[in-house]
């Protein structure tokens, strides 16, 4: 009898211990088995064998006939459940599937070693060349290249080069709804190669996407959203990272990981070449790779030669005479709308639906409340009419008047994209109008209609952020912004950086050599140096004057950030557990710094209250110290992108 260690797929294991199983079989590290856990068959990875035991042992039930785990993948998920602690049940449902059938291990779909289709590839610029001359040695490159300077294409280029000396590659996107246009530009060089693996396909489709790409000896090209790093690619070259600031590439629930952080981790374990693409690359990554000394790759220049006009206009809310037509739209966005269904060409009315929450400004001068001690907007809460900081927790009376210059007009206001559709139906009730953003059913994605939008069967596209990254879409003239500061409104660290690179990122579907483009931005702050950088694509500025901020305030880059949040049935309750920890926390040597307690952003959830802490630390271990210790009943995120 052999004895070995294996992780189980099951999030009812909360251990942080491989379990030991039985079997008189030969059993390799990586090998999938099944096993029994608490009276049930789950699937399972072989991590090793060990002598017996003194302890009693099942047997392992099966072990299937597959290909094993590739040791870099047990390697990083080994890593991941020490930098982002989570248990060892959850650990492995990042590296296997929920099960197989039967019918699934009979009928393994081989994939195809198709010749590369390179003959309708545009050449590449001069910027590309440089670019792609500059990445041929191993390493970690943030590739910052503008909006429609052909980041695609070069990501291209690099996975010939791989798969042509026999490696696979893997390619991130931060939006499912993204796979589509990413896969289809693969395809027509790579073919039949091309896998596409992501959460919102069947899981008998995905399962058997799996199972080929574990039993494949050919390089492949795998796309999809984070999960896909997972992917078992038993001879991986290269990652890259599309559209690497978004802070979709951030796992909200356990185990919490940053995706670039752990591509960093396997890249560098298996010496493989990672890409971080963007034109607005967060400001920790490109911190970060100058303190490292890691090439940052520009790409200035458009990829085509840009022969229509794209013009910007800016109207200023507080003149409440432009929008005499509606709330939402001034005269020059309807104008402009009216025009393009008239050409037959396509409108984009975009919305931050993270800026749903309220508002508290003045309408009359753009005065904004703010915290004196963290420099974040203040949250207004309804029931005790206060304004409250959700990090450190200063709170005030919500003013009746503007403190800066005395008019009465503060506003509170929300905004949401139902509304802007049922308004712009009522404007334009002749257009075709659709609405894609997170409340869409399955039928309604994005990616269900990509096809669809890109040959003009909508007019007025009405969506939030997943329409402002990535896509190019030929009959799109007209972007009307409809709140351009919405987002600089949220109450947290990273509200600066999101508003800049959502701006210019949305500013990034016109003017890509189609057609003539016009967006009309609106805005309470015309003059907010933001603004103008963004529609200026001044990365440097914005960069500069971010770092110094969050080098001020004590924000990464320049610490590591942990928050915990203490669910309680009632908000005194949550508040008292919170002051408990932080008294505990404070009481000894530790070398961090806590903030708060506070009330969440969102205090009230699910029926209960919540408080939380945020802990800052310049040695990451003090942070995982903490988590290893904390009491029940509390919740952390380790490295979060915001502290909403």
């Amino acid at each position: 009898m052999k004895y070995y260690l294996v992780w189980v797929r099951s999030a009812r294991y909360h251990g942080s211990e491989a379990l030991t199983y039985a079997s008189e079989l030969t059993l390799t590290t990586g090998a999938i088995v099944q096993v029994e856990l608490q009276k049930q068959l789950v699937l399972g990875v072989v991590t090793g064998s060990v002598g017996e035991p003194r302890f009693k042992t099942k047997q392992i039930t099966r072990a299937y006939d597959l290909a094993p785990v590739p040791p870099h993948l047990i390697k990083t998920a080994d890593w991941l459940r020490q930098y982002y602690p989570a248990p060892l049940g959850v650990i492995a449902q990042q590296i296997l599937p929920a099960e197989f059938t039967e019918k699934q291990l009979e009928n393994i779909p081989a994939i195809s070693e198709s010749p590369l289709a390179t003959t309708d590839l545009p050449t590449l610029t001069a910027d590309q060349q440089a670019a792609y001359g500059a990445m041929q040695r191993t390493n970690s490159y943030l590739l910052h290249g503008r909006t429609g300077s052909g980041k695609t294409r070069l990501y291209i280029a690099m996975a010939q080069k791989t798969i042509t000396s026999g490696e696979s590659v893997i390619v991130l996107t931060p939006e499912i709804s993204l796979t589509s246009q990413l896969a289809d530009n693969f395809r027509k060089v790579f073919g039949g190669r091309v896998i596409v693996l992501h959460s919102q396909q069947a899981p008998a489709e995905r399962r058997k996407a799996w199972l080929s790409i574990l039993q494949t000896t050919v390089p492949i090209i795998v796309v999809g959203p984070r999960s896909a790093l997972y992917t078992p690619v038993a001879k991986l070259g290269l990652i890259i990272l599309d559209e690497s600031h978004e802070a979709a590439y951030k796992q909200e629930q356990a185990p919490q990981y940053q995706t670039g952080r752990v591509a960093a981790f396997l890249a560098h374990s298996i010496r493989a070449t990672l890409i971080l693409g963007s034109a607005t690359p967060s400001v920790s990554d490109y911190y970060l790779s100058l303190q490292k000394q890691k090439p940052v790759i520009e790409l200035n220049n458009p990829a085509k030669p840009i022969e229509v006009k794209t013009t910007v206009t800016i109207v200023d809310m507080k003149q409440r005479e432009h929008f005499s037509r509606s709330p939402h739209f001034s005269q020059a966005l309807v104008a402009a709308v009216s025009a393009a269904l008239s050409r037959g060409e396509q409108s984009l009315l975009y919305l931050n639906r993270r800026g749903t929450a309220r508002i508290i400004m003045c309408e009359h001068c753009g005065w904004q409340a703010a915290c004196p001690h963290c420099d974040l907007p203040l949250t207004y809460h309804g029931d005790s009419h206060s304004l409250r900081c959700h990090s450190c927790d200063f709170h005030e009376k919500s003013p009746s008047s503007c403190p800066s210059c005395g008019h009465p007009s503060i506003m509170f206001k929300t905004a949401g994209t139902k509304a802007i559709v049922e308004a712009v139906e009522r404007l334009f009730p002749g257009a075709r109008v659709a609405r894609f953003d997170t409340d869409n059913r399955k039928a309604e994605r994005f990616e269900q209609h990509y096809e669809a939008v890109k040959n003009g069967e909508v007019d007025i596209l009405v969506g939030t952020q997943l329409l402002a990254k990535g896509l190019d879409l030929p009959k799109l003239s007209v972007l009307g912004i409809l709140l351009a500061d919405t987002s600089l409104y949220l109450p947290d660290y990273s509200a600066t950086e999101r508003t800049f690179q959502l701006l210019n990122q949305v500013l990034g579907r016109i003017g890509r050599g189609h057609v003539a483009g016009h967006a009309i931005i609106q805005t309470y702050h015309p003059e907010h140096p933001i603004l103008t950088q963004a529609i200026a694509g001044d990365y440097k500025s914005f960069y500069d004057q971010e770092i110094q901020e969050r080098q001020t305030f004590l924000f990464p880059p320049f610490c590591f950030m942990l928050k915990l949040t203490a669910r309680r049935a009632s908000s005194k309750s949550a508040e008292a557990a919170a002051e408990k920890l932080r008294a505990a926390l404070e009481h000894g040597d530790r070398k961090i710094r806590v903030e708060g307690p506070a009330p969440a952003f969102h205090e009230r959830f699910q029926g209960k209250y919540q408080w939380q802490l945020v802990i800052k630390s310049v040695d990451r271990s003090e942070l995982i110290k903490i988590i290893n210790d904390l009491p029940a009943n509390w919740s952390y995120d380790i490295d979060p992108t915001d502290l909403l």
